[in-house]
């Protein structure tokens, strides 16, 4: 249903009172399911603020979120490829990345009549806290502050939009919704993670943060074979000997009669991505139906999950795993990226703990009481892959 316009064409929500608002959200969300998680019955801000005529509550977590400085680091943040080769623009950043996992759940929400706007949020969020240097650095900061409570990136993430980020005089960090954190917080990684109290550990969180974990793992899995292919990690003749995946390249076959190595490349992420995203579909209309789901407040007490993919799916997953840890995230190429980043945030985390008059004094005054460890590791979970070379390379 179209937002009506007035007699200057503009439109009526423009110049809508705060009542109309919420008719607006319902007409912008499509007739939304009565499961999808609607601002209207968010459970608000730590620090409440005026609702805003033009945006719902999950828009603005939206748009503040994309204006943080922690979003545009993004960008030159490693993915997996990002430093390899001499092509190194063309592969996939976090950036890139984070964007490939909002497009996939946006488009899961809407068929399933969610809330778009949050699961956009969710995804544009789930990653803030990553370190440079994709999961090497994580796992090396981890190992550095073992004695401190350890490092997660969703751990860190959370800390990002709560504290490390400030742009309001009344409050550190985006002052985001309740629901946006707490997808956050209770992102899947396969890591065990601590939940804060006010984030109850037996609840779901909303069904549109709950997709954004396999919305991560459909855009990782596409994009890895993709650069793995571009790198020369991978060969198209080597994929075609892979059994699980014989039946895309006889539908690629089927379609593209006349076809490049580079529209085969093409073809094989697209069907991969959508056989995962129309399954994954498929299944989780199938266990809202199992076990009756009715409204949001539904969504939080199943044990089960509700976003889970068909058995049949998560066989094909678990294969398509375990090939690409042996063929890509193990090969010698990127073991060697990987002890080189290592070794630069060990260096960092430790000059940085001896003297920590070497962080810039601008983060410092910022944060002033935080203990020269936690100082470190969130001045090195910030950095760039090139400014934390940087700083390297003039500290040592």
């Amino acid at each position: 249903m179209a937002v009506p316009l007035d007699s200057t064409g503009v439109s009526a929500i423009m110049t809508a009172s705060m009542d109309t608002f919420d008719v607006y959200e319902s007409e912008h969300l499509r007739y939304p399911a009565p499961y999808a998680a609607l601002s209207k019955d968010s459970r608000g801000r730590k620090h409440p603020i005026a609702r805003n005529p033009y945006r719902t509550e999950y828009q603005r977590d939206r748009d503040r979120i994309i204006h943080s400085t922690a979003f545009r680091r993004l960008q030159h943040k490693t993915q997996v490829f990002a430093n390899l080769g001499e092509e190194k623009d063309h592969y996939r950043t976090r950036l890139t990345h984070t964007i490939e996992v909002a497009q996939i759940s946006r488009t899961i929400a809407r068929v399933l009549g969610l809330n778009e706007d949050l699961a956009e949020a969710v995804a544009l969020a789930h990653d803030l806290g990553h370190t440079p240097f994709g999961h090497a650095g994580e796992e090396v900061l981890d190992f550095l502050m073992a004695g401190n409570g350890g490092f997660n990136h969703n751990q860190q993430s959370l800390r990002v939009v709560d504290f490390l980020e400030k742009r309001y005089p009344d409050c550190f960090g985006l002052n985001l919704t309740y629901e946006l954190r707490e997808a956050i917080i209770k992102h899947e990684t396969g890591q065990k993670v601590d939940i804060p109290d006010e984030f109850d550990p037996n609840e779901n969180p909303a069904l549109e943060g709950q997709l954004v974990n396999l919305a991560d793992e459909i855009a990782y899995d596409g994009h890895d074979i993709d650069d793995g292919l571009s790198s020369g990690l991978l060969s198209l003749e080597q994929l075609r000997d892979v059994g699980f995946l014989a039946a895309i390249f006889r539908r690629i076959e089927a379609d593209f009669p006349e076809k490049t190595p580079d529209m085969i490349r093409y073809a094989l992420v697209r069907y991969l991505v959508d056989q995962m995203v129309v399954d994954l579909g498929q299944e989780i209309s199938r266990r809202l139906v199992k076990y009756k789901i009715r409204h949001s407040a539904d969504v939080r007490s199943v044990s089960e999950h509700l976003v889970a993919f068909s058995s049949a799916q998560q066989d094909f997953n678990h294969k398509l795993k375990n090939f690409l840890q042996q063929h890509i995230y193990e090969h010698p190429r990127l073991d060697a990226l990987r002890q080189k980043s290592r070794a630069i945030i060990t260096f960092l985390f430790e000059y940085y703990g001896r003297d920590v008059k070497a962080i810039s004094e601008d983060f410092r005054q910022r944060y002033p009481e935080q203990p020269p460890y936690r100082l470190a590791a969130d001045y090195i979970a910030g950095m760039t892959d090139r400014f934390a070379q940087s700083e390297y390379e003039r500290l040592a």
